[in-house]
């Protein structure tokens, strides 16, 4: 399997942010859509998984697989860009506006949330039958998981809030750890591999993930939860998402910028430097007059 070195890891991240920042809407809004419909979907297969087995870890360890599913194919998630578009303003590329920034963030959101959304009305029907019962076992568990994860946290006031902020920057880092190790490798196998290990972490420790809520607790509140809009969206969904914005810029995007980005543009530069120097001194060598030698007199020898 192939391996990408750090430096040249930092050269595809900030070409991978300036890409997106201009990526049309259409596109832009097509890519965030299936990218949440496929991440939210795993997360229902693995809540189904954990409750019908009775092991959390197992449903961690599947649910990575529309994490991949929806890398391979090129789609978008608001946890990526968080961390890959402003290594594009910092390095200066063409067009990386602080604009084409916001703009890309609110697309990607409203993608995002137009898949999940549609995950959550979809699950919410299959688990009630159309809505004629009772939520199945895996809906209750849903449901449950919205209540604890709102109520629960407004329970515990501002120490509570302070929780749900630190699982969100937790969270996304390692999900934004996922997104950059899926360019740490040219081979598909690789891809995978590297991209399964942080997100079955994240997954499994209950941390908070912006576009899984956004499929998790509507899908609850179709089907009947105790907790409403307003809790979802002050205690969840507005802090997990600050969350994330800050584990995956501070603890990914920014360390590898700054320690590998910034070391192979020195080195790009000092390079060119020497070059340079070395073109100099031929150029100088070649037009510089030839000076005869002088051999130095010899005293005569005595006798």
């Amino acid at each position: 399997m192939s391996y990408i070195k750090p430096a040249e890891l930092a050269v595809r991240m900030v070409d991978a942010g300036a890409y997106k920042l201009q990526l049309s809407t259409r596109d832009t809004l097509i890519r965030s859509f299936m990218g949440a419909a496929l991440l939210t979907i795993a997360a229902a297969f693995a809540v189904t998984v954990s409750t019908q087995t009775g092991q959390p870890l197992l449903g961690a360890l599947l649910f990575p697989v529309g994490f991949v599913m929806l890398y391979l194919l090129g789609y978008d998630l608001l946890t990526g860009v968080f961390t890959l578009g402003p290594l594009a303003l910092l390095d200066r590329r063409p067009g990386a506006t602080f604009g084409a920034l916001m703009r890309n963030w609110g697309l990607v959101f409203l993608g995002n949330f137009g898949g999940a959304f549609l995950v959550a009305i979809l699950m919410a029907v299959y688990f009630t039958y159309g809505f004629s019962t009772a939520p199945s076992a895996v809906g209750e568990a849903i449901s449950e998981i919205g209540h604890g994860r709102t109520v629960g946290y407004a329970d515990h006031g501002a120490a509570g809030m302070l929780t749900l902020f630190i699982r969100g920057v937790l969270c996304n880092w390692m999900v934004s750890t996922g997104v950059v190790l899926a360019m740490i490798s040219d081979s598909t196998i690789g891809k995978i591999v590297a991209m399964w290990l942080p997100i079955m972490l994240f997954f499994y420790m209950g941390f908070e993930h912006s576009i899984v809520n956004m499929f998790l607790f509507p899908s609850g509140l179709l089907m009947g939860a105790d907790f409403t809009v307003w809790d979802y969206l002050v205690w969840n969904e507005l802090p997990t998402v600050i969350g994330n914005l800050v584990g995956g810029l501070l603890f990914v995007g920014l360390p590898i910028y700054l320690t590998h980005g910034r070391q192979k543009a020195r080195s790009t530069g000092d390079r060119s430097r020497r070059d340079r120097s070395r073109t100099t001194a031929v150029a100088i060598s070649a037009d510089a007059p030839v000076s005869p030698v002088v051999e130095p007199e010899r005293e005569p020898s005595r006798v």
